[in-house]
């Protein structure tokens, strides 16, 4: 996996294995939502967030996912994985997707995902911190 990183909007790219595939030989819709989630995490990473969250006891869990699939990928394709953060509200954030095909860049999926910040002892929502909303970039579509 080559990955090319700059921020406020965090890239790479990944190759579809035969793994990833359905029924109908093509991308599994599921497998859309995985690569969100390992990119978010990634992407936060890259921010230095993990470990912020750490020392403040919290982190984030998913209120909702919402993809929108525009062609299919096959094994073999290259895609190019795109992720920002889209807004930052009291205990919530929003962040986008966008799944590109390399060799014609054919938009593939574009998504989102709700994200809200949670203390990890008690498990309930709580304000994202000032320490926080340093790390994440607000990039604007």
């Amino acid at each position: 996996m080559n990955k090319i990183t700059s921020a406020p909007v965090y890239k790479y790219t990944i190759t579809v294995s035969e793994d990833a595939l359905d029924q109908n030989g093509h991308v599994n819709n599921v497998q859309y939502v995985a690569w969100m989630q390992e990119a978010a995490v990634r992407h936060y990473e890259q921010m230095g967030g993990v470990e912020v969250d750490k020392a403040l006891g919290a982190t984030w869990w998913v209120h909702s996912h919402k993809v929108i699939y525009h062609a299919p990928a096959y094994a073999g394709d290259e895609i190019d994985v795109q992720t920002w953060v889209a807004n930052l509200r009291r205990v919530r954030s929003l962040r986008r997707y966008r799944f590109t095909r390399t060799r014609d860049n054919k938009l593939l999926v574009s998504g989102e995902t709700d994200w809200f910040f949670v203390d990890i002892k008690t498990g309930k929502p709580k304000a994202i911190p000032s320490e926080v909303a340093k790390v994440l970039t607000i990039e604007k579509d």
